[in-house]
Formats: structure tokens, C-alpha cells, sequence
């Protein structure tokens, strides 16, 4: 059947996604300033720039003859249906956010989305997080989602807490010591 008259649902697309990267059922998407920005910047780029360029390439290499076998044009349609599902993706996504920025918080020792947060794991490592939203996560600069588990366990705990974390691994005994809220950047 031709894609024309096929209808995508728009669920679709989070069901692609990894688990921790999925919208929850409550269809809130908070996010920091910084992340609302870096998607607004890649948005901008893909239907100010790439795609503008892609689009030229594709017209030039349709305009060479047979299109079957013609790569510039078949590799420029594929990179077009890639740049619109993300652009698709993106104003979605931009659409219900709700943007939350951890600066102009009130002063609070309690966890909540935008924390960052210093904390003693059962291990004995110390280890800090900043909980953010869905689509900044970054495990190597200690980003985490708001409704991952271990974000779940700290929300509304307080400086000076323990709490007891039952993870994947078994459960962990882990001592809040520090509740900070300052910008995020990855």
C-alpha cells in the first residue's frame, strides 16, 4: 500500500524508544532549561539546515535520469524520512513539555526533578546524579530520568536521609548527603 495513505499513530515513535527514554503514561515531560534549549537548537538545525540541503541534493540527483539506481537520490529520499520522523519526534515532544529550571527553586534539603544530588552508596562509593528529564539523559555525566528507579527512590527523601533502594542488584542501603539545585549542563 502506498505510504500515502497509511496512517502513523503518533505513540509510535516513544515505542522505539529504550524504556528509560519513553514518556511515562501520565504524558508529562519535564525538562530542564538547558535540555528544552539543546532540543529547540536541534529542531531548528534540522528544518533550517540539514534538511533544507538534503532536499537540494535530492532534486539535483532526480533530475539525472533513472532514480533506481541512482544513490544521491535514493540515500537523499532515506535521510529525508529520517530528518522528518526526528522533526516529528522533537515537536512532539517540545509540545508537552513542561519546563522546570532547578535555579529558581525555593532552598530545600527535599529531592525533587532538577536535583542534583550527592549521595553514599551501599558500595561505600560516593556518587552524585542530577535528575532530569527523559530525553537528557547521560549516564557518563550523571544525568538520570525522573521516573528512573533509583530517581523514583530519592524523590522526597531529604539531606541526612537513608533510604533503602531495591534495585535490580538486591536492595541498597544509601545515605543522602548532599541536595543541591543549580543548572544542568551535560
Amino acid at each position: 500500500m502506498n505510504k500515502a495513505f497509511t496512517q502513523e499513530d503518533d505513540n509510535e515513535q516513544d515505542d522505539d524508544l529504550p524504556v528509560e527514554r519513553q514518556l511515562p503514561r501520565s504524558g508529562k515531560n519535564y525538562m530542564t532549561p538547558g535540555g528544552w534549549q539543546r532540543m529547540k537548537d536541534e529542531l531548528y538545525h534540522l528544518v533550517h539546515r540539514e534538511r533544507p540541503e538534503v532536499t537540494q541534493i535530492v532534486n539535483w540527483a532526480a533530475g539525472n535520469g533513472d532514480r533506481s539506481e541512482n544513490g544521491d537520490y535514493l540515500y537523499g529520499k532515506r535521510r529525508l524520512r529520517e530528518i522528518d520522523r526526528r522533526i516529528r519526534f522533537l515537536t512532539k515532544r517540545l509540545e508537552v513539555a513542561e519546563v522546570v529550571d532547578p535555579e529558581r527553586r525555593e532552598p530545600t534539603d527535599q529531592i525533587f526533578f532538577g536535583a542534583t544530588v550527592v549521595m553514599l552508596r551501599g558500595n561505600g562509593q560516593e556518587q552524585t546524579v542530577s535528575i532530569v528529564g527523559v530525553d537528557e539523559i547521560d549516564v557518563a555525566h550523571g544525568h538520570i530520568s525522573w521516573v528512573s528507579p533509583i530517581a523514583r527512590a530519592l524523590i522526597q527523601a531529604r539531606e541526612g536521609d537513608e533510604i533503602l533502594f531495591r534495585g535490580p542488584d538486591g536492595d541498597e542501603q544509601i545515605e543522602i548527603l548532599e541536595v543541591r539545585y543549580q543548572r544542568v549542563d551535560p
